[in-house]
């Protein structure tokens, strides 16, 4: 009887550790809104790290979070460190490519809760008298990433940040804009 429960969790773990290298590999979160403002206005907002407080879904998560800022104020060469309670974790993200009123790309270390690098970037599109915002985040899922999506909808959890993140943005810069 022992030999057939050892048998069916053997076949249980290896069923298991299948599925889990079967899943992508890669991932990409992207969200997306329109903004009533011009390209120059969003971008500001994004391009200068120390302004993120403002908006930020994470900075809402933990008010407490500590953040300090290395190099230029904003643009490439931009850090951020952070570190906060169990909700945000600790990391940091750096600018790495900023094309004015277009384009901005950030590499993201965490270290807490889980250690991961990965990309993001917010791409400016102008339309008419409005900006269309994307804001993205991709990179690859080590095994624990791939087996934490099994039951962790990570598109939905971390989209959904971006969401909040995106309205708070359009808030800030629409009001801004009219004054």
């Amino acid at each position: 009887m022992l030999e057939i429960f050892l048998f069916l969790i053997a076949v249980a773990v290896i069923g298991f550790i299948v599925i889990v290298a079967k899943q992508p590999a890669d991932f990409r979160i992207t969200r997306k809104d329109l903004i009533a403002a011009p390209a120059a206005a969003v971008f500001a907002e994004v391009n200068d790290l120390r302004k993120w407080s403002g908006w930020s879904p994470w900075a809402k998560l933990d008010p407490e979070a500590k953040n300090s800022f290395e190099g230029p104020a904003s643009g490439t060469g931009a850090i951020m460190r952070w570190a906060g309670n169990s909700k945000v974790g600790e990391g940091s993200m750096i600018i790495v490519d900023s094309r004015p009123d277009e384009f901005i790309q950030f590499t993201l270390e965490f270290l807490k809760p889980f250690k991961a690098t990965n990309t993001a970037e917010f791409v400016f599109t102008p339309e008419g008298a409005q900006t269309a915002v994307s804001w993205s985040m991709y990179g690859t899922n080590n095994f624990a990433a791939k087996a934490m999506g099994l039951v962790i909808n990570c598109d939905k959890m971390v989209g959904g940040q971006f969401e909040k993140g995106l309205a708070s943005l359009k808030s800030i810069v629409e009001v801004a804009d009219k004054a």
